[in-house]
């Protein structure tokens, strides 16, 4: 990028930050051990609620899936406010700071419910109001708290790192994803096996005791770390250029001076796109950075919209994917039951085992990362969500028709193909956003930018439930709703999956449109 608005880091007492003592790889890497940390916490609750409430609120089948797709889909959106209270009036680090108590104060609410059988319904009952209220209050306390952090974390460890290292910075994002996966890998096997023996209490508390101490050893690097001061609204300035240029759209072209200084303040997407946005220049109070920022920003934004469908993909294993194997056979060794949750362990253990390979070929192949690569990366990971819900329908086809005919049990690790195809997707697409919304956003908007990529997730989760709803409001008008009831055999769940392979399918070639004009 040209004529970023220079950068000015600072360590923890305002000083001006010294290169080696302030910032680097060990600074960074706190980042990825609290990641794995809070991961921990995030994904054994968020991948095991859909049973928290079906066996302990009472809630049906589809409300409980939707609770789920709503919670995990607004900790996901309220990352674009994290991001823009770290960039425009907070540091990251302050920022993960308030957003990480937040978080424990829901943990601690939702422990204390699941002590009290006072705070929990009766059986077969749906929770009373006071019951939903304190149920609701700390889980989106926990949705607060955790959208603060997975914006604020990843670009405080990015701005430990010299930006003038783009591979170093890829490489960090690579340990980065490899971060959320370790605490991915211990959420569904070690936490889920303690919830499922042991009860939801304990599962709670040691998930508060671990945030507890996340937040401690992120504390601990203070002295270390070093600051990007915010530098205001970035919001206000995008939302000042692109009024400006809309007044000014009629009146006549720039002068030579004005377009030499948009060219030479272009960030990171050819001034030949979006020209709209350069008669923004005819109000004197806006800087050709401000509009080379604008222009930057919204090139991402048809990339960020393109990878939606796919996290719509990846809401099923942990609403109907969860579901589908608490009926399915479940025993492996003879007595052993594996709890379903833990089904995605096993793709998640090869992503980890192939991160340190990536990372160790990848620095030899080249000494720079271009961003079409983490496009390409990104391209690759939607066509495998399209795929694994083709995978999917045939499972369930051959679940159900085997409950139904023959009163038989499939094992449930026929799930575990969809589970490894949405895995390695995830892993490319969402590790190429986090690379890819990183390096190309403008200088000054990382954390929001960053955001991007969460929040996708978030719109995908959103999605999920739209869908839903859509599906069983016309499928009761013609007679019967393919998603309705409780009992999973009588209804139509592979024809939602072939709707989304459809879905799916009519995205990526959208993605492809946008791709090749960015």
């Amino acid at each position: 990028m040209k004529n970023e608005i220079e950068e000015r880091f600072e360590d923890w007492k305002g000083r001006e930050a010294i290169p080696g003592k302030h910032g680097g790889i060990g600074p960074a890497a706190i980042a990825c051990v609290v990641e794995v940390m809070e991961n921990i916490v995030f994904v054994a609750n968020g991948f095991n609620f859909v049973e928290y409430f079906m066996s302990s609120m009472h809630y049906s089948p589809a409300t409980a899936a939707n609770m789920v797709t709503n919670f995990m889909g607004t900790t996901f959106l309220l990352t674009l406010l994290g991001g823009f209270i770290a960039d425009s009036f907070l540091t990251n680090f302050t920022t993960f700071i308030i957003f990480c108590c937040l978080e424990l104060m829901g943990l601690i609410l939702l422990t204390f419910q699941s002590y009290s059988p006072k705070l929990q319904p009766e059986s077969d009952k749906t929770p009373s109001t006071l019951q939903a209220t304190i149920l609701f209050t700390g889980l989106y306390a926990m949705a607060f708290g955790a959208g603060g952090i997975k914006a604020s974390l990843p670009t405080h460890g990015g701005d430990q790192l010299d930006r003038g290292n783009p591979r170093l910075i890829s490489r960090f994002f690579n340990w980065f994803y490899f971060s959320i996966c370790c605490g991915s890998i211990l959420a569904v096997t070690i936490v889920v096996s303690i919830e499922e023996s042991k009860g939801w209490f304990w599962s709670f508390t040691i998930s508060a005791g671990t945030l507890a101490l996340a937040l401690f050893i992120f504390m601990a690097g203070l002295p270390f770390y070093r600051f990007k001061s915010p530098t205001g609204s970035s919001l206000t300035r995008i939302t000042k250029v692109i009024v400006s240029a809309a007044r000014n759209r009629n009146k006549t072209d720039l002068d030579e001076e004005m377009i030499q200084s948009l060219i030479s303040t272009d960030e990171g997407i050819s001034h030949t796109k979006l020209k709209c946005l350069d008669k923004a220049m005819l109000n004197k109070n806006i800087s050709a950075i401000e509009v080379a920022e604008t222009r930057t920003f919204l090139g991402l934004l048809p990339i960020f919209f393109s990878t939606i469908a796919m996290n719509c993909c990846l809401a099923q294993l942990s609403t109907f994917s969860v579901q589908q194997g608490m009926i399915m056979d479940r025993k492996l060794f003879g007595s052993f039951e594996i709890p379903v949750p833990s089904l995605v362990a096993i793709p998640l253990l090869l992503v980890i085992l192939s991160s340190p390979l990536y990372d160790y070929f990848g620095k030899r192949i080249s000494l720079d990362i271009s961003p079409s690569f983490n496009l390409y990366r990104i391209r690759l990971g939607l066509a495998l969500s399209s795929f694994s819900m083709v995978i999917a329908a045939i499972v369930e086809t051959t679940r159900k028709y085997v409950a139904v005919h023959y009163d038989f049990k499939i094992s449930v690790l026929w799930l575990m193909v969809q589970y490894l195809l949405l895995t390695v997707a995830d892993t490319l697409a969402f590790g190429g956003m986090l690379d890819f919304f990183y390096r190309e956003a403008p200088s000054n908007m990382k954390s929001m930018s960053t955001a991007l990529g969460w929040c996708s997730t978030a719109f995908g989760f959103f999605l999920s439930t739209a869908l839903v709803e859509v599906t069983n409001t016309i499928t009761g008008w013609l007679g019967h709703q393919w998603l309705g009831g409780e009992d999973l055999n009588e209804t139509s769940l592979e024809l939602f999956y072939v709707v989304l392979f459809v879905l799916n399918t009519l995205n990526l070639l959208n993605y492809n449109f946008w791709m090749k004009g960015y």
